[in-house]
């Protein structure tokens, strides 16, 4: 049974079962995205906005529209319009860099973040204390797998 289901005839674990426990969270945190998404008011590109540049001020980087940009795989007036929409509702702001005046930084607002941790919070909270009670080699699996799973797919 190798092909379709989550276990061999000898009970052991399909290959791809840890793929597919995967691609289930991932439909279901999408499902939660564009839910959080339409009870406030936006389209589900600006909840992956606003998510890359959370990542990016966790990773220290000048969040740009460029970076935004790429990061979202849209163009020039597809990234102003999720910026400007973002904006208007309040959820980010626009400065100039103290280091380069020509260089525009994205930062999300703290009633942005309020919103998202109201919504995503309890779910955040119960994978923090799975991860936890995880032993360090254990969490360095599951860093191993997410980390290939996420440069599979393309991603950086």
């Amino acid at each position: 049974m190798l092909g379709g289901g989550d276990v061999d005839d000898n009970n052991h674990p399909e290959p791809l079962e840890l793929v597919h426990l995967l691609r289930a969270a991932a439909v279901e945190f999408g499902l939660r995205q564009a839910e959080f998404a339409a009870a406030n008011g936006m389209h589900p590109t600006d909840v992956r906005a606003l998510i890359c540049l959370l990542d990016a001020a966790r990773a220290a980087e000048p969040a740009t529209a460029g970076l935004l940009g790429t990061r979202l795989g849209l163009n020039s007036a597809g990234t102003t319009a999720v910026i400007d929409r973002l904006e208007q509702l309040g959820h980010v702001t626009r400065t100039r860099d103290a280091g380069d005046r020509r260089r525009v930084l994205l930062s999300v607002t703290p009633e942005a973040v309020r919103l998202g941790q109201a919504f995503f919070g309890p779910a955040l909270a119960k994978l923090a204390e799975v991860s936890d009670s995880l032993t360090p080699p254990e969490r360095g699996a599951v860093r191993r797998f997410l980390t290939t799973a996420r440069t599979a797919f393309g991603g950086g």
